[in-house]
């Protein structure tokens, strides 16, 4: 199993970008769970800080999902307008315990 860290500044957006961004967040969600087989999808906004972790049965079904088209375009929407910073870090996940 593996994670995708997402953390992010975000950029003070218009309110169409900001629509844009929300909707663009909302298809990425489905797209990943539904065409690329994501486990699990979790995003947390806190002020203008943004952290997602999305959770993965293989490295292929991420790189597969990184280069959908859709994904390029809100790719390209984030480093031009969205956001100030952003870090993505790809880990693998060696043990997982549960209550």
């Amino acid at each position: 199993m593996y994670a995708v860290i997402f953390k992010a500044e975000i950029n003070e957006l218009t309110d169409k970008d900001a629509d844009f961004y929300t909707q663009m967040a909302e298809e990425l969600r489905k797209l990943a769970m539904q065409k690329y087989s994501c486990v699990e999808f979790n995003s947390v906004l806190q002020g203008n800080h943004e952290i997602t972790i999305s959770y993965w049965e293989s490295l292929e079904h991420i790189q597969h999902w990184k280069q959908d088209y859709k994904h390029l375009i809100a790719q390209e929407f984030g480093r031009i307008k969205a956001y100030k910073s952003y870090k993505v870090q790809v880990v693998e996940i060696i043990r997982e315990y549960t209550n």
